[in-house]
């Protein structure tokens, strides 16, 4: 499924294609995944406040210009020239540009956070990446990363389900790669279906997720009432769970916050 978006803010024009290696807002058979993306942002935009923040993988860049919000300075940085080339036309409150996540163009100790969603298992060499997030972070700079969580999203395969994805996480892992790279874990959360989800999995024989995966891979029109299901997702449709109150291999995503000493 291909499809396009045009920003509903900012000045700019561009438009990106929905190829399934990056969340799009705005549109509706993509909203569940744009939501799901969306409530790690707002559960940790308090952690940037007042802050020099570096979203390493910027994507689209809404993630970004949520977090310009309430930051001092945004940085974004994205490998891809047609992305960046979209976050400056619609998102002029982000600093923009062009580099590679294997070697961070910023100087040494100059970011107080680091912002990485969704980005991490698209990358070949994690640990390269993690390292520079290190160095170019402040003493008690905050990493926040969520990634998809290995054990639910691709469940019993030696290969990630989405063919974007080099490799996927679980919680031991995401955690021995961080303090590997010299990171302290201030700890590793969860993310999961709320109430008003678990009623729509349900509705959606087992798993509103499946559904929605098995239209795309048939490439295969959707039920208007699974279409009205998937466009009615809102963000607080999710929970993001302390992993004393869970089982964190349950979740659906993984998100870890790391402090460099």
């Amino acid at each position: 499924m291909s499809a396009f978006v045009t920003g509903p803010r900012g000045g700019g024009d561009e438009t990106l294609p929905l190829t399934g290696e990056r969340t799009i807002p705005g549109l509706a058979q993509e909203n569940y995944w744009f939501r799901r993306h969306e409530v790690v942002y707002a559960g940790l935009a308090h952690r940037c406040v007042d802050r020099d923040v570096l979203e390493a993988g910027c994507g689209e860049g809404y993630g970004a210009d949520l977090i310009a919000g309430v930051a001092r300075r945004v940085i974004g940085l994205d490998y891809d020239e047609a992305t960046v080339a979209h976050v400056r036309a619609r998102y002029p409150r982000v600093e923009v540009h062009h580099g590679n996540l294997a070697a961070l163009p910023l100087a040494d100790a100059s970011v107080d956070v680091v912002v990485n969603f969704q980005v991490i298992e698209h990358l070949w060499d994690q640990p390269q990446f993690v390292g520079e997030c290190l160095r170019v972070l402040r003493p008690g700079g905050v990493l926040l990363m969520s990634t998809p969580n290995r054990v639910t999203f691709s469940p019993g395969r030696d290969t990630p389900v989405n063919p974007f994805h080099t490799r996927e996480l679980n919680a031991a892992e995401i955690t021995e790669l961080l303090t590997t790279a010299g990171f302290h874990i201030e700890g590793v959360y969860g993310v999961f279906h709320g109430e008003r989800l678990r009623e729509l999995d349900a509705r959606h024989g087992g798993s509103i997720i499946d559904a929605q995966i098995a239209r795309a891979v048939a490439d295969a029109p959707w039920p208007q009432d699974l279409l009205d299901d998937v466009t009615a997702v809102r963000t607080e449709d999710f929970d993001l769970r302390d992993p004393m109150t869970c089982d964190i291999d349950d979740s659906l995503d993984l998100v870890a916050i790391a402090v460099r000493p």
